[in-house]
């Protein structure tokens, strides 16, 4: 599929923005007939398997936004708590993962990102030149909370407005700097092994980011850059998506291997192990 095939042109020439926000005032509407139709729409259209959910009645959700940031069960996601594992801050694929080369990310066959773009600061995304790199995609289907990766200390948060592609394995091979391009939060922690990353990279018909340290972003043409003080366990809740989307994982150089089991579109599940601390 080439970059001017017609679902690739059909995100360029597509008001994002404006699509997003009426998709997102639907999705948050609590009128009954609406909010129904588009949650039993959704989890038929996507199998959503309600029988790991807090609430398994799909009308009992006062709006889509309820529904699809819905709590899973207690136990249903055991949280890896070895200290020196790092585990998948949420449920879905691996899209990359990798060591970080210099300053690039790789993307997918042919194209690669920017750090300190995607970081949207020069100084703060110097800790992670030539580190390590996860990328997680959230299909629709998945569960759509972030949790911590490891143990950290929150110290800033930027919002970076951007563009709004869709971030699937068809348009991270055709867009050039995809997660560097669209809008995103990120979020940058000290850790017991150095500086840490993690990323919520935004896409199309995504209605909203949230943290748990800035509420849902709200977006003001410009990048917010926010200074906290916020201590956050492994496994807890960091922040969530209103649609699917994606998140970045980043450490310094030396500090995480990987799992040699994991590559790309491996399946990974909150919680649980995605790598190891190597200077432990």
């Amino acid at each position: 599929m080439s970059k001017h095939s017609p679902f690739i042109l059909f995100q360029h020439l597509v008001p994002q923005h404006g699509l997003s926000r009426l998709v997102g005032s639907l999705a948050a509407s609590k009128i009954g007939l609406v909010k129904n139709t588009f949650i039993k729409t959704f989890a038929n259209r996507y199998d959503i398997d309600m029988s790991i959910a807090l609430e398994e009645n799909l009308t009992a959700y006062e709006s889509f936004n309820d529904f699809f940031t819905r709590a899973l069960k207690d136990g249903v996601r055991v949280i890896d708590a070895a200290p020196d594992v790092i585990v998948s801050p949420a449920d879905g694929a691996i899209s990359q993962l990798g060591k970080i080369s210099g300053d690039d990310i790789f993307q997918a066959k042919g194209q690669s990102f920017s750090v300190k773009q995607l970081i949207g600061d020069q100084t703060l995304a110097a800790p992670f030149l030539g580190g390590e790199f996860a990328t997680v995609y959230l299909s629709p289907r998945d569960y759509h909370r972030v949790h911590m990766p490891f143990a950290g200390r929150l110290t800033d948060t930027l919002y970076i407005p951007g563009e709004l592609f869709s971030v699937n394995g068809t348009t991270a091979q055709h867009v050039e700097g995809l997660f560097a391009r669209n809008e995103r939060m990120v979020c940058l922690f000290d850790t017991a092994v150095g500086r840490m990353a993690v990323v919520l990279v935004g896409a199309m018909i995504v209605a909203g980011i949230e943290t748990v340290a800035t509420g849902k972003a709200k977006p003001t043409g410009h990048i917010e850059h926010q200074k906290h003080d916020l201590s956050l366990e492994k496994g807890v809740e960091l922040g969530r998506f209103y649609l699917g989307s994606t998140a970045v994982v980043l450490f310094e150089p030396h500090q995480v291997k990987w799992l040699e089991t994991l590559t790309a579109d491996s399946t990974v599940v909150m919680g649980g192990k995605m790598g190891v601390l190597t200077s432990q």
